[in-house]
């Protein structure tokens, strides 16, 4: 169950209404604060194909869902949550803003995660003159209500403490939080992308293949490798009995082979533009983005349902995962224990460890649970 009280979203674009989706349907009040007027009709949109994909991870009901809040100012949404995720476009300016903003309004112990998927934290936090130490990135994937990775990053003054709590409040509603050890940008996730998309551009220009088929050879092949076992594990098996090290002797000097032009990047012009987005404009025949939306999703559910009843019916990968989140939104679907039920388990609930408080700062804190039981009750 989760163990936030209350979150903000700052920002309300394609990642930032599937952060407000996730939460929402996990029965967590948001507030919202986003300047576009579209900002209402955009995340209701993405709210319709999160309601439609959890009916068919929980066809048993949802849980009632969270309250939502559009609210006309960064103080206002950030005024009493002890959990707020930044979403705003990728300018360390703007960043600069609306995280000063932040925290000079935020509750001390809240935690801010940014959903940046390149810029490092501390270039981030040198704009929080109270509380910087409570700032690490939470970058997601799209969509964010299905897709259960968050890359957790602190920066040169985040504490340690910081970062465990903000592991315990993804993971609380469903995310597989995974802490990358060094600070770099672009993190690990869209490293990798980045080079795979580099490579594929160089391979549609050159004329080698069509925006098409290279999306074939991927979904077709190592794809379904990958969404069940990612590329080490994957490449352990292909070493055979001998497993990795058997591998690595016999495909190691490929790597010295001129197969790849990652260290050289085509020239971004409107001719590669037009040549994409028209290859692109026909390998979607006539789809929407909303009607593609759905077929995405209804796919993610449907991978993950098959690999949550692998391993002998205890899951796999994302499966295992999506086993316990399903289990954990029927508890929450389910019929709500009685008041007097309620207050008992707030009697009984233990306060949140404190670590020491640093001179002149304060540490963020784990979320009371013991004060969200009384609430209920």
């Amino acid at each position: 169950m989760s163990i936030i009280n209350k979150a903000a979203a700052i920002g309300g674009g394609v990642i930032g209404a599937g952060w407000v989706a996730r939460l929402l349907l996990n029965g967590i009040d948001v507030s919202i604060f986003d300047p576009d007027p579209e900002a209402s009709r955009k995340v209701s949109e993405v709210m319709k194909g999160a309601r439609r994909a959890y009916k068919q991870m929980l066809p048993g009901g949802l849980p009632k869902e969270g309250k939502l809040t559009f609210v006309k100012t960064i103080a206002e949404a950030v005024a009493d949550a002890d959990f707020i995720q930044e979403s705003v476009p990728e300018r360390l300016d703007l960043k600069h803003k609306v995280l000063a903003e932040i925290d000079l309004h935020a509750p001390a112990n809240a935690i801010v995660g940014s959903s940046t998927s390149g810029i490092k934290p501390t270039d981030m936090q040198v704009a929080m003159k109270k509380h910087p130490e409570r700032l690490v990135v939470g970058h997601p994937f799209n969509p964010v209500y299905l897709l259960p990775l968050v890359e957790i990053v602190g920066g040169q003054q985040t504490f340690p403490e910081a970062i465990e709590v903000a592991k315990e409040l993804y993971a609380s509603i469903g995310m597989k939080p995974v802490v990358v050890r060094k600070e770099i940008e672009a993190f690990v996730g869209d490293r990798l992308l980045e080079a795979a998309w580099r490579e594929a551009l160089w391979l549609v220009k050159d004329g080698i293949c069509t925006v098409e088929e290279l999306d074939d050879i991927m979904r077709y092949s190592f794809g379904l490798r990958w969404a069940q076992m990612g590329m080490f594990q994957v490449y352990r098996v292909a070493g055979g009995e001998a497993g990795m090290r058997h591998f690595m002797a016999q495909f190691g000097p490929c790597l010295k082979w001129p197969w790849t032009k990652l260290m050289d990047v085509p020239e971004f012009n409107d001719e590669l533009v037009d040549l994409i987005a028209t290859q692109s404009d026909a390998q979607a025949n006539g789809l929407s983005i909303r009607e593609l939306e759905k077929i995405r999703d209804d796919n993610l559910v449907a991978i993950m349902e098959a690999l949550s009843k692998q391993n002998k019916g205890k899951g796999w990968g994302a499966g295992a995962l999506h086993k316990d989140y399903t289990r954990q939104l029927a508890k929450l679907a389910a019929k709500k224990p009685t008041p007097a039920k309620t207050a008992d388990k707030a009697k009984a609930a233990k306060p949140a460890k404190k670590a020491a408080k640093p001179a002149k700062a304060e540490k963020p804190a784990k979320a009371d649970k013991s004060k969200k039981n009384k609430k209920k009750g």
